[in-house]
C-alpha cells in the first residue's frame, strides 16, 4: 500500500505483482516514468543493428513490466535473450525526456532472473575470478607475460571467432607512446585524492595508473594510498549479481574511508560510474551502508574532472592526429562530456579530429563482447568505419574495455591506428615539457 492507502498501480491498473520481494519489484516505480515516446530507439545500439522492438529500451521496459504483471514468465528463454542482449550502455537515459532509470531497472531485472536461472558457466567463472584478488593477479600476470612474448600478434591471426578477438584485445593493452621520464614535485597544499586502482587497469594498464597519479600531482593534487581495495563490483552488478557487487563495494567503502582522501579518483569510466552509484547499490541494506556508500559516491570523480577543474597545466608538444571516443559510462552514466576534451586541449601540437557518433557504444560493455560476440561485432563495425574516415593515428578513450574493444577491432581490420587513454597522452605531453631523459614524443 502507498502512504495514501491506495494500491500501487502497474500500467494504470491495480497492482498485481507476480514477482514479489525481488529486486525488480523493488525498482518497479521507475517503470512508470516511461511514456513510450520512442526517443530511445535510435539511441540504442542493439535496436539499430537488430531492428527488433524487443531489443530496444522501450521494448525491454515492456518485457520487465510484463514479468511483473505475470503476462510473461521469467522462465521464458526469449525474454531472457532480449534482456541479455542489452549492452547496458545507458544511451537511452541521455535520450529519455522522462528520466527512466533504465540502467538500474536492467540490473534489477537481471538480478531477479539470475536468482532463478544462473548465468552461463563462463560468465560465472569470470565473475568469480574478479572477486578473488589472488587468482585475478595470477590471471592478469599471465596476460602480461603473453603480451611481453607478443603471443597475441600470432594467435590473433589463427584463432577463430571470439578467441582470436580476445587475444587481439590483449595486444591492444600496449600503450603506443614513447615518453620522457619526469618526476613532478609533490604538492603541499592541494586537495587529496586516492585512486581506485581497478582490476584490469592495475593488471594490464598499470602505467596508466602511474600516469594518473603523476598528472594529478602536476596539477596540484596530493596522492594518498588506500590499501585494501577490491574490484569495484560493476561487472557483477551489470550481470545481476547484486549481492556480489555489494560485498566488493563494502571493501572499497572501508578502504576509501580509512584513507581520508577528499576525492576518490577513477580512470575507468565503468568503475567510476559504479563508485558514483554506491549509495543506490546499498539502498535497503541493513546498517549504515547506504549512507556510507553515498558519502564515497559524493567524493568520486573521473580523473578528467579533476584535471579539467585544475586547468589542466599545459604540457609539451606531441605531434599526433587523434580522435576521441566518449565511453558510454562516462558520457551517459556519469554525464561527463567536456572534461576529457579539455584535457586533450592542454596538449600542444595535438590535432584533434572529431569522430562521428562518438557518443555511440563500441560494443565492449564489460564481458558482453565475450558473451555476445556477434552482436558486439555488429555494434563495433560502424565505429571502426568512422575511425577510418578520421585518418587518426590514435583513438583516445577513458575506459579499459573500450580501449581493448576498439583496439582489437582496429588490429583485426588491419588499421595502423591504436588506442590510448587521454591521461597517457597528457602524461607524455608533460614528459616533453618536464622530462630530462628518454625518447621523443609523438605516436609510437
Amino acid at each position: 500500500m502507498t502512504a495514501a492507502g491506495n494500491p500501487r498501480t502497474l500500467h494504470g491498473a491495480p497492482e498485481h505483482c507476480s514477482l514479489p520481494d525481488t529486486p525488480l519489484a523493488d525498482a518497479r516505480a521507475g517503470l512508470d516514468n516511461c511514456v513510450h515516446c520512442g526517443f530511445c530507439l535510435q539511441a540504442c545500439p542493439t535496436y539499430v543493428v537488430l531492428e527488433d522492438e524487443n531489443d530496444s529500451p522501450r521494448g525491454r521496459l515492456l518485457l520487465m513490466r510484463s514479468l511483473l504483471e505475470g503476462s510473461l514468465s521469467p522462465d521464458d528463454e526469449s525474454v531472457r535473450g532480449h534482456l541479455d542482449r542489452c549492452l547496458g550502455c545507458r544511451a537511452c537515459e541521455t535520450a529519455c525526456p522522462a528520466g527512466v532509470p533504465y540502467g538500474h531497472l536492467l540490473e534489477a531485472t537481471r538480478a531477479t532472473l539470475t536468482a532463478r536461472h544462473p548465468l552461463p558457466i563462463g560468465a560465472r567463472m569470470l565473475l568469480a575470478l574478479f572477486a578473488r584478488p589472488w587468482f585475478l593477479r595470477i590471471a592478469l600476470g599471465l596476460g602480461r607475460f603473453a603480451r611481453a612474448l607478443r603471443l597475441g600478434a600470432v594467435l590473433g591471426r589463427v584463432l577463430p571467432g571470439r578467441y582470436g578477438f580476445a587475444v587481439h584485445m590483449l595486444e591492444a593493452t600496449r600503450v603506443p607512446l614513447r615518453r620522457r621520464a619526469y618526476e613532478p614535485p609533490p604538492a603541499t597544499s592541494g586537495a587529496t585524492f586516492a585512486t581506485l586502482e581497478g582490476c584490469v587497469m592495475q593488471g594490464l594498464y598499470a602505467e596508466t595508473n602511474r600516469a594518473t597519479r603523476r598528472t594529478l600531482v602536476v596539477n596540484g593534487y596530493r596522492p594518498i594510498e588506500a590499501p585494501g581495495q577490491r574490484c569495484c563490483g560493476a561487472l557483477h552488478a551489470h550481470a545481476g549479481d547484486l549481492a556480489g557487487a555489494r560485498r566488493l563495494a563494502q571493501r572499497n567503502v572501508d578502504a576509501f574511508e580509512r584513507s581520508g582522501a577528499e576525492y576518490v579518483v577513477s580512470n575507468a569510466a565503468g568503475c567510476g560510474a559504479m563508485l558514483k552509484e554506491y549509495g543506490q547499490l546499498f539502498e535497503g541494506e541493513d546498517g549504515d551502508w547506504a549512507a556510507r556508500g553515498a558519502r564515497i559516491a559524493a567524493r568520486a570523480r573521473d580523473v578528467s574532472e579533476l584535471l579539467a577543474s585544475a586547468g589542466p597545466v599545459p604540457g609539451g608538444a606531441l605531434d599526433a592526429r587523434v580522435t576521441y571516443d566518449a565511453p558510454c559510462h562516462l558520457l551517459h552514466a556519469q554525464r561527463v562530456s567536456a572534461p576529457p576534451l579539455k584535457v586533450l586541449a592542454a596538449i600542444p601540437g595535438l590535432t584533434l579530429v572529431p569522430l562521428a557518433d562518438a557518443d555511440y557504444c563500441c560494443g565492449a560493455a564489460g564481458i558482453y563482447n565475450l558473451l555476445e560476440p556477434d552482436t558486439s561485432a555488429s555494434v563495433l563495425a560502424p565505429k571502426l568505419e568512422h575511425i577510418a574516415k578520421t585518418k587518426a593515428d590514435l583513438v583516445t578513450t577513458g575506459n579499459p574495455g573500450c580501449l581493448m574493444q576498439i583496439g582489437a577491432g582496429l588490429r583485426r581490420s588491419g588499421s595502423r591506428a591504436r588506442t590510448v587513454h587521454p591521461v597517457d597522452l597528457l602524461d607524455a605531453s608533460y614528459g616533453e615539457r618536464f622530462g630530462v631523459n628518454g625518447g621523443g614524443g609523438g605516436a609510437g
